[in-house]
């Protein structure tokens, strides 16, 4: 089992930058697979960022060049770095983590962009 808490959302102008991070309750050095998704009022979640143990990253591509995952093994914490944030970004972003038999999600953290 593990816990994830999500940080670091909130209101910022289009063009602008957060940072998210993702705490999990136990040491992420031998998960696979954690990532990054959003959902947006009356959309369905979609997947934003994911990254490897081996530090390999995959992006949206509405997304790429724009968003960086990053992981801190020693700090059990997953990050999103977001830069030139654009109104349509707007949405609650969750943590998620696969470990085997299932998946496990945060409570999710609201990032909006204002134009």
């Amino acid at each position: 089992q593990v816990q994830l808490v999500e940080s670091g959302g909130g209101l910022v102008q289009a063009g602008g930058s957060l940072r998210l991070s993702c705490v999990a309750s136990r040491s992420i050095l031998n998960i696979n697979n954690m990532g990054w998704y959003r959902q947006a009022p009356g959309k369905q979640r979609e997947p934003v960022a994911a990254i490897s143990t081996g530090g390999m990253a995959n992006y949206a591509d509405s997304v790429k060049g724009r968003f960086t995952i990053s992981s801190d093994n020693a700090k059990n914490t997953v990050y999103l770095q977001m830069n030139s944030l654009k109104p349509e970004d707007t949405a609650v972003y969750y943590c998620r983590v696969y470990l085997y038999p299932r998946e496990y999600w945060g409570q999710g953290t609201q990032v909006t962009v204002s134009s």
